[in-house]
């Protein structure tokens, strides 16, 4: 009877010990799975998300991590392809078992992962992108931090109207969801003011194919053209309309993975401007800037921190304040509503809110330019 008795408890915390590891979260840990591109002609915005989380969570971690466990961030790549992307999300769920997604990079390989979160009750927090689809109707396992690029899209229009005057915009964008999500929101942005797109120009992701759609985009002679697409084909599209003569103004979003743009286009990208999500890198006076700033440069020596950087550290810290909100009673529905219920939360100079009908912490763009062959804060676009 005795031994019966011992056999009936040891299997109970067994099972309790599965159920546990299935859902990521033991006494001394909490495992995260992140998906990004950390190879291809994206590689740059998966490895900065990812070093700017890493440099945030090994701080955690080395200070006890949060209620007493461990941050542990599992990372797999996705090369910035969709299909891989969701080989990937199944694994980290149903192999890895994490607790929750995080660092997911760009619209196509978000939105390959977002109805796999959705079936699975999985939190897939902070991805890399401002597309709506991602944002309304508010899925409940969606969390987003950055503001949407209908909030980037928005102030371009806006600025470049008011300080330039202009009155013909072309959008020249990646042919997929991350280029018509860009696309759409700069339409809604221009209609608003009796305006409308005079030109769009295509290429395919993960290619530099830009000449045909740079010929569509020249022949309604622009005023603005607002690229759409990452670095490696928006540094060619910048050169060649250059060598092409074409006279516009060039902007595009935070998403093109500013420090490696500037490094790739040199003396050609001086006058781009580049809207951001977060504040400027090198902004010491923001105490969230210079947290992050010192973090990375402590865990990943002689790195210096960029847009996509701090984005990732900043990320980080939202969820690292929603787990400890939710308390030591982790569950992924507790996650959820600790984000549910900020409300004008200051993590260092940067304010969120998020609701349980609105999962996007922050709508805050701020306007950089290159200048020089660097990146530079504007207040107003030069004429």
């Amino acid at each position: 009877m005795r031994k019966m008795f011992f056999a009936v408890v040891i299997a109970t915390m067994l099972f309790a010990g599965n159920v546990f590891a299935a859902d990521g979260v033991t006494d001394t840990e909490i495992k995260l799975g992140m998906v990004n591109a950390q190879s291809g002609p994206a590689s740059g915005l998966g490895k900065g998300m990812r070093s700017g989380a890493e440099a945030f969570f090994k701080e955690i971690n080395a200070r006890g991590g949060v209620n007493g466990r461990k941050i542990n961030l599992q990372v797999a790549d996705d090369g910035y392809e969709p299909e891989k992307t969701i080989d990937a999300t199944l694994k980290m769920i149903e192999e890895l078992k994490v607790f929750a997604l995080f660092g997911y990079v760009g619209t196509p390989t978000a939105n390959a992962a977002m109805p796999i979160a959705k079936e699975m009750k999985v939190p897939l927090i902070g991805l890399f992108t401002g597309a709506m689809t991602l944002r309304k109707p508010v899925t409940p396992e969606i969390i987003n931090i950055r503001a949407s690029y209908d909030d980037e899209a928005e102030v371009l229009v806006d600025r470049f109207i008011k300080d330039t005057g202009a009155a013909k915009f072309a959008v020249f964008h990646q042919d997929d969801g991350f280029g018509l999500a860009v696309l759409s929101g700069t339409e809604k942005a221009l209609k608003k003011r009796g305006m409308e797109v005079v030109a769009k120009g295509t290429f395919q992701r993960n290619t530099v194919a830009v000449k045909t759609g740079l010929s569509a985009v020249m022949s309604a002679k622009p005023d603005v053209v607002i690229m759409v697409g990452p670095y490696t084909p928006l540094s060619v599209f910048i050169k060649e309309a250059r060598t092409e003569g074409l006279k516009a103004h060039l902007a595009t979003v935070s998403f093109v993975g500013t420090g490696n743009l500037v490094e790739m286009v040199g003396d050609a990208g001086n006058g781009v401007v580049i809207s951001q999500v977060v504040p400027f890198p090198e902004d010491m006076g923001i105490p969230v800037v210079k947290e992050c700033a010192d973090l990375i440069s402590k865990y990943f020596p002689g790195g210096k921190p960029g847009f996509v950087d701090l984005e990732g550290c900043i990320t980080a810290k939202a969820l690292a304040l929603a787990l400890e909100k939710a308390g030591k009673e982790l569950t992924r529905e507790g996650l959820i509503k600790a984000f549910e219920n900020m409300k004008n939360v200051d993590i260092g100079g940067l304010s969120f809110t998020l609701g349980s009908d609105n999962h996007q912490a922050s709508n805050t763009v701020f306007l950089t330019q290159i200048k020089g062959g660097k990146i530079t804060q504007i207040k107003a676009i030069g004429k």
